[in-house]
C-alpha cells in the first residue's frame, strides 16, 4: 500500500464526513487545486485506501430496527472451513459485519433485523448452512450510544 501524506490525510479525514464533497471545497479547505484533489482521491481508491463510498442507510427507515451480537463458537479442528464461511457471509445482507477475535468465542457479528423471529430465522439458517459454527451466544443491543465508521488518519 502506498504511504499517505498530510494532503492525503486531510482530504480522507473530510472524505469521510462527506463523500460527496467537491474537489473544489476539498481543494481550498486542504490548500490544493481541485484537479489535485481529483489525482489524489483516485490514487487512493485506485490502490485500496478508499475501500468503499457509501450512504449510511437508517436501520429503522429500511425496516431492520434491531441489532444483534452475536459470538459464535468454531469447531476447533473446522478453521479451515472459514474461506467457505466468507463466502457464505457475502452473500447474507443482515450480517452487517464479522470479526474473528480472541477470547470466548472465535468469531463476533454485528446482525441487523426487523424483529427476534427474524433473528432466529438468520442464525438457522447461519447453522444449517455452516455445520462448524457450534454454538452463538447473542446479545440484543438496547440502545444505540454511538455508531460510525469513521476511521481516525494516523502520522
Amino acid at each position: 500500500m502506498e504511504p499517505i501524506d498530510h494532503f492525503d490525510r486531510s482530504i480522507l479525514g473530510l472524505v469521510q464526513v462527506d463523500c460527496q464533497m467537491k474537489a473544489e471545497a476539498i481543494g481550498d479547505l486542504v490548500g490544493l487545486s481541485a484537479s489535485a484533489v481529483q489525482r489524489r482521491l483516485k490514487r487512493m481508491r485506485d490502490c485500496g485506501i478508499i475501500t468503499a463510498e457509501i450512504a449510511l442507510v437508517d436501520r429503522k427507515a429500511a425496516g431492520n430496527p434491531m441489532t444483534f451480537i452475536a459470538g459464535m463458537e468454531i469447531e476447533r479442528e473446522n478453521y479451515d472451513a472459514l474461506s467457505k464461511f466468507r463466502l457464505w457471509l457475502a452473500k447474507q445482507e443482515h450480517i452487517q459485519q464479522v470479526y474473528y477475535v480472541t477470547g470466548s468465542v472465535d468469531l463476533v457479528a454485528i446482525i441487523t433485523a426487523r424483529d427476534v423471529e427474524q433473528y432466529d430465522e438468520i442464525t438457522a439458517n447461519l447453522m444449517l448452512e455452516n455445520p462448524q459454527i457450534k454454538r452463538i451466544h447473542t446479545n440484543v443491543v438496547l440502545k444505540d450510544i454511538k455508531l460510525g465508521m469513521f476511521m481516525p488518519i494516523s502520522e
